[in-house]
């Protein structure tokens, strides 16, 4: 009887620390178009590239997925927060116009700004 009151604890322990390491593991793969669909539209596939339009309106924030490397095109001028799973985040201002490479990663964007935004991310598949 002590064996099995010591074990359950440490058999408990085992378990939560398998389900923290399967959700991150799943958040660091999770596909924007499936987790958030809101705020993600396919526009364009094939082998070589997905096309994504992204749109976010004032104060709305996603869910933590991830992209591959990408070239984003920001439609709109606006504010974003980009946090990464570690906990760390970094505010970014946008400019309508601008064009940026987006190494592979993931994250969980917010529109911290007061107008609605929207960008078309080029998702390199090779």
């Amino acid at each position: 009887m002590k064996t099995l009151m010591i074990a359950a604890p440490m058999i408990t322990a085992a378990v939560i620390a398998y389900g923290v390491a399967a959700h991150a593991q799943t958040a660091a793969k999770a596909d924007p178009v499936k987790v958030d669909p809101k705020h993600y539209k396919v526009e364009f596939e094939n082998e070589s590239v997905r096309v994504l339009r992204i749109s976010y309106g004032p104060g709305e924030k996603s869910v933590m997925h991830s992209h591959p490397n990408a070239v984003a095109v920001f439609l709109a001028d606006g504010n974003s927060r980009m946090t990464t799973p570690d906990g760390k985040s970094q505010d970014m201002p946008i400019k309508a116009g601008a064009a940026q490479w987006t190494p592979a990663g993931t994250h969980l964007p917010q529109n911290i700004g007061d107008k609605p935004f929207q960008l078309v991310l080029v998702e390199m598949k090779k």
